[in-house]
């Protein structure tokens, strides 16, 4: 296949996923939605680069040339590195000034770049060193949870830790939970019922807007017109 993915849930409170991918070929792939923010790490034509990539808002087409290897951590809601200000990443990234086939700049240091099998001890490294900081209140009140301070106070806490409004999370990864139960097989009324759509107009909007596609082209064993970014199940809704 032009296109190979792989990711698993991690074991720190900082990271949502851990994922791995391939490429192979040229090909036309879209990128959807996603809130999190992420390190990214990959080879292509025998350069190493490293970048932080901000959330996304919106799907968009990237293309994707020659064989390439990527690995990544996407960090959990709330987790986020001081020195950065995600507000300005957000539909965007930051490159690593210096890259070797090891080693990487970050903050002014420099960091082995780890592998998909040890990112968490990565991950504490830069917890240790307070490059990585965690708000446990993002997280928690973004799946729910009841916040012992001002709506305001939590309104500036996920800005400043996501780049993002608590209104455009929900909104993208609601989307994203539509498209894997499309892609499971569920019925699209059962979709708009199961995760709050109005009706199914406004589901399809959704759909295109974050997603890229049809629900019609995310059903199971569908075509969905060309290879998806990564796609899994809020961690909200994973046992459901």
């Amino acid at each position: 296949m032009p296109i190979e993915s792989d990711h698993r849930a991690a074991d720190s409170p900082y990271v949502a996923r851990v994922w791995h991918g391939r490429t192979s070929g040229v090909e036309r792939m879209t990128s959807v939605a996603t809130s999190n923010w992420e390190l990214a790490f990959w080879e292509e034509q025998g350069v190493v680069r490293v970048a932080v990539r901000g959330p996304e808002t919106a799907a968009s087409a990237v293309e994707v040339s020659g064989d390439s290897a990527s690995f990544g951590i996407t960090f959990a809601h709330g987790a986020h590195m001081p020195h950065l200000q995600l507000d300005r990443l957000v539909d965007g990234g930051l490159e690593s000034p210096h890259v070797t086939a090891r080693a990487f700049v970050l903050h002014g240091e420099e960091w082995e770049i780890p592998r998909y099998e040890n990112a968490e001890q990565f991950v504490d490294r830069l917890v240790r060193a307070g490059v990585l900081v965690r708000d446990p209140l993002v997280d928690d009140v973004m799946w729910g949870g009841v916040a012992r301070v001002g709506a305001r106070s939590v309104q500036r806490r996920v800005a400043t830790t996501t780049g993002l409004t608590q209104g455009s999370i929900r909104q993208i990864e609601r989307a994203r939970h539509a498209a894997v139960l499309l892609g499971e097989g569920r019925a699209a009324l059962e979709v708009v019922n199961r995760l709050g759509f109005y009706d199914q107009p406004h589901l399809a909007r959704s759909l295109q807007r974050f997603i890229g596609r049809t629900a019609t082209q995310l059903g199971k064993g569908a075509d969905p017109g060309g290879a998806l970014s990564l796609l899994y199940k809020p961690a909200s809704a994973e046992q459901t």
